[in-house]
């Protein structure tokens, strides 16, 4: 499996600058950015999001896969409606988190799920990647349910990640087979 990856409902790709008026009302948005660990500051307009794409496309081919965010967009039509990432947590840098970030005209939708899981199934047949972790604050019902829903297990809460609060599942390569 490589990329883009696609599901029944959604393509997988590398972001692109031309993707800044898509993603901007996902990442401009505090309906989103307020649940990020860490938080996110809003983005502030097209332009600002055309840098932070740009640099998202130049940090990707150092990253060693799993590692990297990436564009979540509908078949039908080609839309952009949410991100993922696969990143090394702090502050010792060895657990990687998955994170997605939807469109809140989307949410409720199962993308999320959908998604997360063909990146999870991607990111097990990487060298080396036995584990993932998500992060969610305590009153983010949303992500928790997505965290349960793509077999994920509760392993407890901390404050070792970001300085904040943090509820924390993990899913193993074993978990899926």
């Amino acid at each position: 499996m490589s990329m883009p990856l696609t599901t029944d409902r959604l393509v997988i790709r590398e972001w692109s600058e031309d993707d800044a008026e898509a993603a901007y009302p996902i990442y401009g948005s505090s309906e989103v950015t307020h649940w990020l660990t860490p938080v996110m500051d809003q983005v502030a307009d097209v332009a600002a999001m055309r840098s932070v794409l740009q640099a998202w496309q130049e940090a990707q081919p150092n990253l060693i896969p799993p590692r990297g965010r990436w564009a979540v967009e509908q078949r039908s039509d080609g839309q952009v409606v949410g991100g993922l990432g696969i990143r090394l947590l702090p502050p010792y840098q060895e657990d990687l988190e998955l994170s997605w970030q939807l469109h809140p005209d989307v949410w409720g939708h199962g993308y999320a799920t959908e998604a997360a899981g063909a990146l999870i199934a991607w990111a097990f047949d990487q060298d080396d990647t036995d584990e993932l972790f998500a992060v969610a604050r305590p009153a983010n019902t949303r992500a928790k349910a997505t965290a349960k829903r793509l077999g994920m297990q509760w392993v407890g809460e901390t404050t070792k990640y970001y300085d904040l609060r943090l509820q924390v599942y993990r899913i193993r390569h074993s978990d899926l087979v």
